[in-house]
């Protein structure tokens, strides 16, 4: 089997440890063809500086080839050239404007398009130049628009099928709603559905495949998949899980790093796993290496760059870092401790960066006793250093949990984590800060949560999970401070949702039994849309072209569905959750209230639905309330193993929560309050089943609670009907 070995790293920010240039966006950085079949390829990449930088690669070190000026940050880098030839001229979108230089830095096109954003995607095929801001697609061709594009949600990339292969032009975008548009001129010629937010496309093989007709596509939740685009449907080819619960999918390439003629798949993502996906198989890819870094891959090649003769994969990370893995033998020669024996050119390379550590931390020095100087003078005028945070924030269908990543440029001191929403604070098996919970007021409107997390040093990524309750909604605010001087931070706000625990789907199953919430009113569909946006998640903020819009949601934590359907003055909501058309009038009337705007409101009561989500929820419940009690009988039993010496005098199934218990513990610790928040939405529901009817039933809550410890279904059942 090939080793990989991590082979060099080369930082961007031009070894300026306290300056914040060098952090890259997603897909800006490329291989340059090689020159000749032996020669190693160049390395280009455009960092949120405005820098464009190419350089090589020579005994370790890197040699520069050009390097252009600072500017606006570049949120693209593509290659191109004529058809069916090298494709070696750089292009960077920057702003609204595409730039174009040779292999050498010189300049050859500055390119204002008629975009009112600043360019989110690009692609380059020949003459044909394929542009996106945030919902808007744009095609030229030889820098004159030949096509626009409304999309109904983000467009997150574009590519185009080869046109030499399919003879026609055939965009394709990835949109947020987990949808791939393919695109016929300006027109949608149709949609493909795809198992999560596409966030990268690339060709299959590089080329489209033998049809030209193959894309592979990378998702925010971890899913791969690769489809066919043939000219009136898709063809779904594979699709790959996240099973390994690992990062978002950020970028793609193909290249035959294995050396087996065949190409294997290059995956980053955006926990700082690199994978190599190998077709063994002429059908399913299987994962056959991986390997992890500290920050998010932005992008990943795979070529020839370090040494002649030598394939490697380069990797860039958000920060301006590029790491290259090389298939180079490592050879390690047995001896006294079986040291590795370093070759000449190694321990070349060790000395230098020695001495270049020694000179930067002089460096360090000397700029922080002559900022000392400075801040301390009569004329010193204070600033506050500037620095990127990368973040996203997204719901999680697997265990229906929000992940919050942040990840900084430079080392992270602490992050203070505060809401005016309860919120459950949950464990990240990967988060090695040490947290410490603050006690919170009692007072309306005041923290709900309240957590400090201490970064140990060198820390840049950090990954938080919580969990909601639905129906209670609020803001969640991040602090992040860095270890910068002087000390600065950066607050971060993310709204958690009255429906903040729904997830968009595709479709939803018409045959459950369904509670209908109907509102009429004066108020435009921009109005109305405007609420949707604010109750639920996954919901674009654009009011969508047409007169009416349908969305379809489901219930991550119990799998309850939603359906949308709303227009100017009239909105239609349908739910097998009677306790989610609840939070829907409740909110939706407030929202309407602010705006001073009366709202009809009748609602239609299906009396089966409760008996339906009473028995979604019961597996979940009686699951809980089983591990609770082996959680707590776990102290007394191992009490009983440590005086009595052995077990076998126990039942069968007192041994099996021994053997299990650190399991047992590890789950319970993964879920808290769990039990509790099964209990809240059973009592939410019993209450909002009597409050369609116009009854008040907290003071038979107690009751309920009884009946929810004894955890059986049909008793559970009879007292919903009989109350």
């Amino acid at each position: 089997m090939t080793t990989y070995g991590e082979f060099f790293a080369l930082n961007l920010q031009d070894k300026k440890l306290t300056d914040t240039v060098g952090v890259t966006a997603q897909k800006t950085m490329r291989l340059l063809p090689a020159s000749g079949k032996k020669a190693t390829q160049k390395v280009v990449v455009g960092d949120q500086d405005g820098v464009v930088t190419c350089f090589g690669i020579k005994k370790g070190e890197a040699v520069p080839v050009f390097k252009t000026l600072p500017g606006q940050k570049i949120s693209r880098l593509e290659l191109g050239g004529a058809l069916n030839t090298p494709q070696e001229k750089i292009f960077v979108a920057i702003g609204s404007e595409v730039r174009g230089f040779t292999k050498r830095g010189k300049q050859f096109l500055s390119f204002e398009t008629n975009l009112t954003e600043s360019i989110k995607a690009m692609y380059i095929s020949g003459a044909d130049l394929f542009l996106c801001a945030s919902y808007i697609y744009n095609h030229y061709c030889d820098c004159k628009d030949q096509h626009y594009f409304l999309s109904g949600d983000k467009i997150n990339d574009v590519l185009c099928l080869p046109v030499d292969k399919v003879n026609c032009i055939t965009p394709v975008l990835a949109c947020q709603d987990r949808v791939l548009r393919v695109l016929q001129g300006s027109d949608l010629l149709y949609e493909v559905e795809v198992p999560g937010p596409p966030t990268v496309l690339a060709l299959s093989n590089g080329n489209g495949g033998d049809s030209g007709e193959e894309i592979v596509y990378g998702t925010s939740d971890g899913k791969l998949g690769l489809t066919q685009i043939t000219g009136t449907k898709a063809i779904p080819k594979w699709e790959i899980g996240n099973e390994k619960k690992r990062g978002g999918i950020l970028c793609i390439d193909s290249f035959d790093i294995l050396g087996d003629g065949v190409k294997e798949l290059l995956v980053g993502r955006d926990d700082g796993m690199i994978e190599i996906y190998n077709f063994e198989s002429a059908d399913d890819p299987v994962l056959r290496h991986d390997y992890a870094l500290s920050e998010s891959i932005a992008s990943i090649q795979g070529g020839c760059v370090g040494k002649d003769g030598y394939d490697e994969i380069l990797a860039a990370t958000y920060s301006g870092w590029l790491t290259g893995l090389t298939t180079e033998p490592v050879h390690r020669e047995g001896g006294s401790g079986e040291e590795l024996k370093l070759s000449q050119e190694m321990q070349s390379k060790i000395s230098s960066l020695r001495n270049e550590l020694e000179q930067l931390q002089i460096k360090v020095l000397q700029e922080r006793e002559k900022y000392q100087q400075s801040s301390q003078s009569s004329t010193a005028v204070s600033s506050v250093p500037a620095f990127s945070v990368n973040d996203k924030f997204t719901l999680n269908k697997d265990d229906a949990s929000y992940s919050l990543i942040l990840e900084v440029q430079t080392a992270i001191d602490n992050v203070l984590v505060q809401s005016d929403a309860p919120l459950d604070l949950l464990d990240v098996d990967k988060n090695s800060a040490v947290v410490s919970f603050s006690s919170c007021d009692s007072e309306p409107n005041s923290n709900f949560l309240l957590a400090t997390y201490r970064c140990q040093a060198n820390t840049t990524r950090l990954e938080l999970k919580v969990r909601s309750i639905e129906g209670q909604y609020g803001t969640l605010q991040a602090y992040v401070t860095p270890r910068i001087q002087p000390k600065t931070c950066q607050v971060h706000q993310y709204q958690i949702k009255p429906l903040s625990l729904h997830q968009r789907t595709h479709s939803i199953d018409q045959d459950r039994p369904m509670n209908t919430l109907m509102l009429k009113g004066q108020f435009s569909f921009a109005e109305i849309h405007s609420w949707i946006v604010f109750c639920l998640p996954e919901v674009p903020e654009k009011t969508p072209a047409g007169e009416c819009i349908t969305f379809y949601f489901q219930n991550t934590f119990l799998g309850t569905q939603l359906e949308t359907t709303y227009r100017k003055g009239e909105g239609y909501f349908k739910s097998d959750n009677i306790s989610t058309i609840s939070i829907l009038k409740d909110v939706l009337s407030k929202e309407a209230t602010k705006r001073k705007i009366n709202l009809k409101i009748s609602y239609d009561v299906n009396e089966e639905s409760v008996r339906h989500t009473l028995k979604l929820i019961h597996p979940k419940l009686e699951y809980q309330q089983l591990l609770a009690k082996k959680v707590h009988l776990i102290d007394a039993l191992r009490e009983l193993q440590v005086h009595e010496g052995n077990v076998d005098f126990l039942l069968p199934k007192y041994r099996s929560i021994l053997e299990e218990a650190d399991q047992l513990l590890e789950e319970y610790k993964r879920q808290p309050a769990h039990l509790e928040r099964l209990y809240g939405m059973i009592t939410d529901l019993f209450i909002d089943k009597f409050k369609f009817k116009g009854t008040n039933v907290k003071t038979k809550v107690p009751l309920l609670l009884e009946i929810l410890d004894g955890c059986d279904q049909d008793g559970l059942i009879a007292f919903f009907d009989a109350a």
